[in-house]
């Protein structure tokens, strides 16, 4: 329900502000600032996103839980869409989104709706059940060492 509702309501907001800021502003300098924001976003995405990936790279080196450094890449990724996008009203949402303050507050909302059942960083420190035991079942076939002939001498060599 909140997806048709952002589907109607963002075109309108975003047709409302180009009304509005054209009839200020004119219809020249109204485009000019949608492909400035635009390119300014892109820049902004490229240095905000080789850092979030330098976070995730460090939460993985140090073994350490990779939710918020991979929170924040996407994020960043969704700001990128929104400022490609052309509109004043997701210019905004798509500029707020790079800050990361607001991208850690988002990301604690978010944090906090989730429940997350478990996680370790190292596999031998996982419960054990009746399910997971030590013993595995297998059968086996000894194979002896002793070469066995394929096929007939070729008559090249002496045996």
């Amino acid at each position: 329900m909140w997806l048709l509702i952002a589907f109607i309501a963002v075109p309108l907001i975003e047709i409302a502000l180009f009304i509005q800021v054209g009839g200020a502003i004119g219809l020249w300098p109204t485009l000019l600032i949608v492909v400035l924001t635009a390119m300014a976003g892109t820049s902004l995405i490229r240095n905000q996103g080789a850092l979030a990936l330098n976070n995730l790279r460090s939460s993985f080196n140090d073994l350490r839980d990779p939710t918020e450094p991979l929170a924040h890449g996407a994020m960043i990724l969704f700001s990128g869409a929104l400022l490609l996008t052309p509109g004043f009203f997701t210019d905004a949402l798509g500029f707020l989104l790079l800050v990361p303050a607001v991208r850690h507050a988002v990301f604690v909302y978010l944090r906090s709706r989730v429940k997350v059942q478990s996680f370790s960083s190292h596999p031998d420190q996982r419960p054990h059940s009746a399910a997971q035991s030590d013993i595995i079942d297998g059968e086996y076939h000894e194979i002896s060492e002793t070469k066995r002939q394929t096929h007939p001498p070729s008559g090249w060599t002496k045996h």
